[in-house]
């Protein structure tokens, strides 16, 4: 039996056979149409979401969120908070290297007025 015919004929009149293959028929068309995206984004919901992604505990997610770090992965509407995981933790990553380049320029400015 031809596909077309099978999806017009109602559900309830489909053998088991006729129904596992419009089954596998389907999914395999779903396969292609809906396979993982690298590139597609990952959120994170509420400051649960940022402790998880962050590995971290809820008070110091907050403190993150709070210091303005990451706010340009967050966008909140009222009390619900979503975050971009991805970006999130590039601007952390970038935040981070931009401090430890500080400490390392004020350590080496230190030892240059040092005698």
């Amino acid at each position: 039996m031809d596909i077309q015919e099978l999806l017009k004929k109602p559900l309830w009149q489909l053998t088991t056979e006729e129904f596992l293959m419009l089954n596998k028929e389907n999914s395999s068309e779903n396969d292609n149409k809906f396979s993982l995206d690298p590139s597609s984004k990952k959120y994170v919901y509420g400051i649960d979401g940022i402790a998880k992604l962050f590995g971290c505990s809820k008070p110091t997610a907050n403190r993150l969120k709070k210091s303005k770090k990451i706010d340009a992965a967050i966008t909140q509407i009222g009390r619900k908070i979503i975050v971009d995981a991805d970006l999130a933790l590039k601007l952390a990553k970038t935040e981070k290297q931009v401090e430890s380049n500080l400490i390392k320029k004020g350590v080496n400015l230190v030892k240059s007025i040092t005698p």
